[in-house]
Formats: C-alpha cells, sequence, structure tokens
C-alpha cells in the first residue's frame, strides 16, 4: 500500500512539472509566407516577402475585396536581418513553414548565392519541398509583384506552373533546396535552376486589373535553363537546349517534338514515356560517357503533304528522323556545357566516380576545366511510336487530291 502511494505521489509530482504549449503561437499573431525574393543591393541583401491575406482569398462573401497577398520588401547586410527588419512594417513576425517558391535574384546569383542558401537549410521553420528559381533580366523583388491570373496567389501561380511545365513541358525542371545544395557540393556536377522573366510591361502587372483581364498584359513565364559553376551563375541554355539537358538527365515525363517529313510538312509526336540509362568509364587513364535514352511516343499531329500511317516503313522513317533530332539535340547541349561554359551540368563526374573510384581520384582535380571539356560522350537514342491516334492518314491528303 505504502508503494502505491508512493507511485501515486510520484506521479502527480511530475505532473506538476509539466508545462503546456510553452511554444504556441497562435494563427493570428503570424503572416504565412508562400513566396520569397532575394536580390543584392551593393553589399546589401534585399529581401521580399509574399505574404498570403487569408481574408481576401476566402470564397465567403462578404470577404476583403483587396489583393489576395502581399509583399513586404527590406535590406540589410543579412538576409536574416532582412527578414526579421521587415517587423517594422508588418503587423505580424514571418511564417516560413509553408513557403511554396524561392526566387533568386540574378544579381545574387551573379555573384554566388551560397551565402543565401545557408538561412534556409540551417532555420527549423524552412521545410525543403519549395523550389528555387532564378530571376532573368529582372529582380526577384519585381518578378513577386506580379498579378497572375487563375492562381490568384502570385507565389502559388508559380509552384503550380513550375510543376505542370516540368511534367508536360521538358524544358523546366523542379530544384528543392536539398537537390540543389547536393548538387553545390558534389565534385562531379554542377547545378541549374530555371530561369523566370516577366513578358509585357511590368508596371501593367502589378495591379490586379492584370489578373482580371482576358488577356493579361503581362505573364510570368519559365525560360530555359540557369547553368553554375559552384554557386555563381555562369550563363543560360536556351529552351531547346534545356529540352536536351532533360532527355540527359531522364527527366523527360512528357513532351513534344517533330520531325520533317520527306514531302514537306512535319508529323509532330507526344512522348509519354522515357527511359535514360548513363554510364561512365575509364579506358587508359582517358574517360568516356555512353547515354542511352529510349523514348516511347504517341503521333499527335500530321502536317505532312503525303505520308501513308498506314504502311510500317512510314512509321520506322518517322522514328529514325526523331532519333536523329533528339540525339542532335543532346549533342549540341552537351557541346555548350563543355566549350561554352565548361560545367558538367549532368553529372558525368559522378558517373566516372561510380564506374572508376580510382581513376576519379586523379581526374577530380581538374574535372570541369580540363577533362570534361574534352570528354567523349556517345549518345543513343531508341524511339518507337505507340499510337497512332483516332485515325490513320490526315484527311490533309484528301484536299490534296
Amino acid at each position: 500500500m505504502k508503494k502505491k502511494s508512493a507511485c501515486l505521489l510520484l506521479i502527480l509530482t511530475l505532473v506538476l512539472l509539466l508545462t503546456g504549449c510553452w511554444n504556441r503561437r497562435e494563427l493570428n499573431e503570424l503572416a504565412i509566407v508562400v513566396g520569397l525574393g532575394i536580390d543584392k543591393q551593393g553589399d546589401r541583401f534585399r529581401v521580399s516577402v509574399q505574404v498570403v491575406d487569408p481574408g481576401a482569398v476566402s470564397s465567403k462573401k462578404g470577404g476583403s475585396q483587396g489583393a489576395p497577398a502581399t509583399l513586404y520588401t527590406d535590406e540589410a547586410d543579412t538576409i536574416f536581418e532582412a527578414i526579421r527588419k521587415i517587423t517594422t512594417i508588418s503587423p505580424r513576425k514571418m511564417y516560413f513553414s509553408h513557403l511554396r517558391i524561392c526566387v533568386i535574384g540574378e544579381s545574387v546569383a551573379t555573384e554566388g548565392m551560397a551565402k543565401s542558401l545557408d538561412l534556409l537549410s540551417r532555420d527549423n521553420e524552412f521545410r525543403s519541398d519549395f523550389y528555387l528559381v532564378v530571376t532573368k533580366d529582372n529582380s526577384a523583388e519585381d518578378t513577386l509583384k506580379m498579378m497572375t491570373p487563375l492562381v490568384p496567389i502570385p507565389a502559388n501561380n508559380l509552384f503550380s506552373s513550375l510543376e505542370s511545365s516540368e511534367k508536360n513541358w521538358s524544358p523546366s525542371t523542379t530544384v528543392t533546396l536539398d537537390e540543389l545544395i547536393a548538387a553545390l557540393t558534389s565534385e562531379g556536377r554542377q547545378p541549374v535552376l530555371t530561369g523566370l522573366r516577366i513578358v509585357g510591361n511590368k508596371e501593367m502587372g502589378e495591379s490586379s486589373s492584370n489578373a482580371k483581364m482576358i488577356e493579361p498584359p503581362v505573364l510570368l513565364q519559365y525560360s530555359g535553363l540557369a547553368v553554375f559553376r559552384k554557386d555563381k551563375l555562369i550563363g543560360w541554355l536556351n529552351e531547346t537546349e534545356s529540352r536536351g539537358y532533360s532527355f540527359i538527365l531522364g527527366k523527360v515525363q512528357s513532351s513534344v517534338g517533330f520531325a520533317a517529313c520527306p514531302g514537306g510538312g512535319k508529323v509532330v509526336t507526344e512522348s509519354i514515356r522515357t527511359q535514360t540509362s548513363m554510364k561512365g568509364s575509364v579506358n587508359r587513364k582517358e574517360p568516356q560517357i555512353h547515354i542511352k535514352v529510349r523514348v516511347e511516343a504517341n503521333v499527335g499531329e500530321v502536317e505532312c503533304n503525303s505520308l501513308d500511317l498506314t504502311k510500317a516503313s512510314t512509321i520506322y522513317d518517322i522514328e529514325k528522323r526523331e532519333e536523329e533530332k533528339i540525339e542532335e539535340i543532346m549533342q549540341s547541349t552537351v557541346r555548350k556545357a563543355q566549350k561554352l561554359y565548361k560545367a558538367d551540368i549532368f553529372g558525368f563526374g559522378e558517373a566516372i566516380h561510380r564506374a572508376d573510384p580510382k581513376a576519379w581520384k586523379t581526374l577530380k582535380k581538374n574535372w570541369d576545366l580540363e577533362h570534361f571539356a574534352d570528354l567523349p560522350v556517345h549518345i543513343k537514342v531508341d524511339f518507337k511510336i505507340r499510337r497512332l491516334g483516332t485515325v490513320g492518314s490526315s484527311f490533309i491528303q484528301d484536299l490534296k487530291k
């Protein structure tokens, strides 16, 4: 009986020591940040945060008719200071656990973005599932000011657009914080980020009317890939080269391309499945890369003057033309990275490391500027057409008769 009483007394004593929600934060005390922009003004960082206005995005009648999000901007010697300094103009403290997109200004990317990423990876409020992009010809602040149609909150619009673009149009690619840091710290791969630009008159894009017009005068568009050496922006890949990059890395989920017809016109195909294998090897101390790409596609559109899709020889000819075209796109992307930028953005060094760790110890010392620049890359594409659509030969041929 005494033991039971002692145990009960001990339990009651421990209960008294328990604290409640000692670190609670009420929702009405927080500003939910969905977009973050980082620019450089001289030696100081200019930070922009896009905060959701819950009342404005509510579907209930009687809600606020203001903008669905508010942009706060301030600058300081460090990013952390600039974020805290924003509390002088915001009634609430910034809360970053729901961050969707981080826009790195071209000014920051050119000087080096490593310092900008340390806070994002260190602070426990930042999750690693947001995407990072680089502005092209504009500041991150200007980009986050643009009002967007369909999805009223610009940061959510950018997040959804990037995901959709990667899945359905291969030149864009999503990069999370963990993936970016892994590329930055890798000895055999340089990072890339999708570029973001403002299309149209940016002054008009800041008005709410931009999102209400049937043809918005200003749009945010993902354009090409930014090439980095370590943490510094050194150049850009255009749309076609960015598509070649996605094929090399096996990131093409679905895309559209075309092959020229022998008698004129084009036959358009939709890639529905791709599979890429990359293997490295070292022969007599000379590294080389072998890439095999298998593409399955459907015929999506036929504009040819004369093309009989019922013949196996016709299908075979289209497949060969597509193979040659994709191979050339991939080779041109590799050539640009080797000769112009001398930056291994494909992870060829990692493939060599996996294939021959001993040889890599010697090769890695000057990999990008010396060995990668002259690296033989052998590419083989296997393109197969699976379906022709709901019709065989195009009715266009009947019009020619």
